[in-house]
């Protein structure tokens, strides 16, 4: 009698998500938000004021164990919206270009558009402006101004005053202006959105938006009101602000990114004030596009657009917030591989957490598969649908991520690094133990207990190069 009532539940809930398949007017609003880690209420980090992508958590599907496939935007962005997966010589850094890397491949807005739908770039989708452009049946939108992106109205001159000759950018690494919302860009590009839906609300056309977020990306700048959900003297600096134990040289970096504001020394540690800054930076942008967020998911359920459209939330990457004495992304850790993502399916279950490791390239093949369209031969990712149902059987055991010359692997106890180089020599290897070591705190690969667990991992490696 169990095994009936199983069957059955497996069996309703596959014809829930055939309902939405068959559907001829299933939308999409595909959201992605630039250096977003799973600092997330959602994702059980009370502090952080994140309402809104909590209640889309909770009406949807939460990924916890969900990984990028480079840790950095550009190549982050094309290998998501190609659905591949990066290589040596493909999807390398932040200036990574999709119609260069990999030309005959449609992507994802390019497939939606080909299949009838109306396609709309929305903020910082690909990072070029201009990449892979005949995607969209419209140009893509970002708000005019370079300053925009780094400082409100009321500082520019200010900013501009402060310049410096060093290669630095015109301002400090963070901003707290008593401003209104699209005084920055994510307003803009929020308020842009909620006009498009108002059109597709009238044309009855079928969508696909893609909704583009730069915030929490440096410069950590948001309104004041969003610092004011913070008490400076409650937040906590990261727990292991040292390099990992035995962790190779090739695995740190210098964090030339951060260090390229004006208020941030060129060498050596931040103190200890500094980092509560930033990191109360972080929360305050978090909470700032949370509220961007919460707009769009009003306006789509005052226009009962909510109804037949699907969600997709992800993070472009993870950051570190001094952990392994890092900032930034840029590396092979957990801190800068995992993102969160959710994914909301009208007719389907709520409130699910979904344990499994997943991994970016796992977007394209769903979201074809929730709207009914049939999966292009190139792609490398699995179709999440057996997880919304609540069939793992069968399910992968790793997922891969690659950074320069990093090659990780990510399986349910453990994460692999191998580091590379252009003949193929393994040159430096890491490995952290996540169930006795989550933080990974020390490296474990040369100890004799794990070389077996090395072997398994650095076969498991090799299996995706091919």
């Amino acid at each position: 009698m169990n095994l009936i009532k199983v069957v059955l539940v497996l069996i309703v809930s596959g014809i829930f998500l055939n309902s939405l398949a068959q559907s001829d007017d299933a939308n999409v609003l595909f959201i992605i938000v630039d250096d977003l880690r799973p600092e997330l209420n959602c994702y059980g980090v009370d502090e952080v004021k994140s309402p809104n992508i909590d209640k889309l958590a909770s009406e949807g599907y939460l990924f916890e164990n969900a990984y990028c496939q480079v840790p950095v935007c550009g190549a982050s962005r094309a290998s998501i919206l190609s659905g591949l997966r990066p290589e040596r010589n493909r999807f390398v850094n932040y200036f990574t270009w999709l119609e260069k890397d990999a030309p005959e491949i449609p992507s994802l807005p390019a497939y939606f558009k080909e299949n009838g739908y109306t396609t709309l770039s929305n903020g910082k989708i690909f990072h070029h402006l201009t990449d892979s452009k005949d995607s969209w049946s419209e140009d893509p939108h970002q708000p005019d101004g370079r300053w925009r992106d780094y400082q409100s109205a009321k500082n520019i001159s200010e900013a501009i005053q402060n310049n410096k000759t060093d290669n630095k950018y015109l301002a400090a690494s963070t901003e707290n202006a008593d401003v209104d919302d699209n005084a920055y860009w994510d307003g803009i590009v929020t308020d842009k959105t909620i006009k498009d839906l108002k059109k597709f609300k009238e044309t009855g056309e079928k969508f696909f938006i893609a909704y583009g977020l730069r915030k929490p990306h440096l410069p950590f700048n948001a309104p004041k009101k969003y610092w004011d959900l913070y008490n400076r003297e409650d937040i906590k600096l990261a727990d292991n602000p040292f390099i990992p134990k035995d962790a190779p040289e090739a695995s740190m970096h210098t964090w030339g990114e951060l260090r390229a504001y004006t208020d941030i020394p060129n060498e050596g540690p931040v103190s200890d004030e500094k980092a509560k800054e930033l990191i109360h930076g972080y929360y305050a942008c978090t909470s700032y596009i949370d509220a961007q967020i919460g707009k769009v998911m009003e306006a789509l359920v005052d226009l009962e657009l909510d109804k037949n459209t699907v969600i997709v939330f992800v993070g472009d990457h993870g950051w570190q917030l001094g952990e392994h004495s890092l900032w930034c992304k840029h590396s092979n850790y957990d801190t800068s591989l995992k993102s969160p993502m959710l994914i909301k399916v009208p007719g389907l279950k709520n409130n699910i957490r979904i344990s499994e490791l997943t991994e970016f390239i796992d977007v394209y093949p769903t979201l074809c598969s929730l709207t009914g369209l049939s999966l292009p031969e190139h792609l490398q990712g699995d179709d999440l649908s057996p997880l919304l149902n609540g069939n793992a059987e069968n399910w992968k055991d790793a997922v891969y991520s690659r950074f320069h010359d990093g090659e990780s692997v990510k399986t349910e106890k453990y994460l692999y690094t191998e580091f590379v180089n252009d003949s193929g020599e393994i040159y430096d290897r890491m490995l952290y133990d996540h169930k006795n070591d989550p933080d990974e705190n020390t490296n474990v690969a040369e100890l004799p207990e794990y070389k077996e667990i090395v072997k398994k991992h650095s076969k498991l490696l090799a299996s995706v190069r091919k």
